[in-house]
């Protein structure tokens, strides 16, 4: 039996803490911010998506891609972002999917980290959703610290997600990140104790 377990939270929640310490108790963790970055590199799949999309706007002087003005066109409009999501989804699905496929090869549980879980229905390709939670309000502090945000550029960015509160509901586990370091650690090693108890 292969298991899949999804990763999700909202931004600066504390999902790369999560990951790190789950990749270092030897599991295997795809990180789909990491594989977007990947195909969005000058030549990758996504990058002429954008370009055709915004024009040389986005471009830094080497010919890559400029994430901080990619970022603030992406964030400007409500609208445009949605037009930009799903010109984006269907390849991001497919590397995902094809990186999970190949994972579940050679071992029997995998984790994937993704960000927009729910936001783009990847529920249904996993077998457990556990949510990295923190407090609404230490959520934006933290934003703004890590980011150097203003407070609108933070909570432009939280309300582009789906709100923890929602993720919360749907998820099957939730690791809180409210704490310190090893109360979520601790949260952790028990939910990969269960999981290695239902897979025996």
């Amino acid at each position: 039996m292969t298991v899949t377990i999804g990763i999700t939270g909202g931004i600066a929640s504390g999902k790369s803490t999560v990951t790190n310490y789950i990749r270092e108790k030897g599991f295997e963790v795809i990180d789909a911010d990491a594989i977007v970055h990947e195909l969005q590199t000058k030549g990758g799949k996504l990058y002429q998506v954008l370009l055709d999309f915004y024009g040389s706007k986005i471009l830094a002087p080497d010919g890559e891609l400029d994430r901080q003005a990619l970022s603030e066109q992406f964030f400007s409009d409500e609208k445009v972002r949605a037009e930009v999501s799903a010109l984006q989804d269907a390849i991001i699905r497919q590397e995902l999917l094809a990186r999970r496929d190949a994972l579940l090869e050679k071992y029997d549980l995998v984790f994937m980290d993704i960000p927009l879980l729910f936001e783009q229905d990847y529920q249904s390709q996993l077998n457990q959703v556990w949510l990295v939670y923190l407090d609404p309000a230490q959520q934006l502090q933290r934003l703004m610290k890590r980011n150097g945000y203003s407070k609108k550029q933070a909570e432009q960015r939280i309300s582009a997600q789906l709100s923890l509160e929602e993720k919360k509901k749907r998820s099957d586990k939730v690791i809180d990140n409210s704490g310190d370091l090893l109360d979520t650690y601790e949260q952790i090693d028990r939910l990969l104790k269960e999981v290695n108890h239902v897979k025996k």
